[in-house]
Parts: structure tokens; C-alpha cells; sequence
């Protein structure tokens, strides 16, 4: 599987994880209408089925898209709460990718 298309899973599900947690978080937390939570769990069972497309196992995948999920909520409470990362989450960050890349990318 090329690499592009391993990494845009990933991107796509973690979106979708985000996304829908998010919107359940708004609607539970923040007494948003219950519309919120409802789309919020659509989009989170679809976070749960984009990885299945992935080649590698289970483990290897699940375990790869943690190293997905830390880059994804730093970027996301960046773009969207306005929680500006400081160099402790960018440093982390960039150890979760390099993670990513050894557990999904390294040949074998």
C-alpha cells in the first residue's frame, strides 16, 4: 500500500474520531441540542471503519494511529479551540511521528 494513501486513512479517521468526539463533547459537556450527539456518533462509527482499509494488521494500525490521534488533537485544539502548542507538543508530536513511521513504514 503507498504510503499517501496509508496516511490519508489515517488523517481521515482521526478527522472523523475528532470530529465526532467533538460533537458529542459540545452536546453532553456543553448542552448543545442532542442532533450533536447523534452526528457525532455517525461520524464515529465511521472513524471506526476507515481503518479496516488499511494493509497492516490490527495491533500495528491501531497502535500507529495513537501516534495519528496526539498530531491530530494538538492540531486540532490549535485550529479550532485556539490552544496554541508550545514546544513541548510540537516536540511530542514529532516523536509520534517518527513513531508512526518506524511501526508502520519500516521495512521489514
Amino acid at each position: 500500500m503507498p504510503i499517501a494513501y496509508s496516511v490519508s486513512l489515517f488523517l481521515a479517521a482521526g478527522l472523523c474520531e475528532i470530529g465526532g468526539g467533538y460533537l458529542i463533547w459540545q452536546w453532553w459537556r456543553n448542552e448543545s441540542h442532542w442532533s450533536m450527539g447523534v452526528m457525532g456518533a455517525a461520524i464515529m462509527i465511521l472513524y471506526g471503519i476507515i481503518p479496516t482499509y488499511q494493509s497492516a494488521h490490527f495491533g500495528r494500525v491501531y497502535a500507529a494511529y495513537g501516534g495519528w490521534f496526539i498530531i491530530l488533537a494538538i492540531l486540532w485544539g490549535w485550529g479550532i479551540d485556539h490552544v496554541v502548542p508550545d514546544r513541548y507538543d510540537i516536540l511530542g508530536t514529532v516523536i509520534c511521528l517518527l513513531g508512526v513511521a518506524v511501526i508502520m513504514y519500516w521495512p521489514r
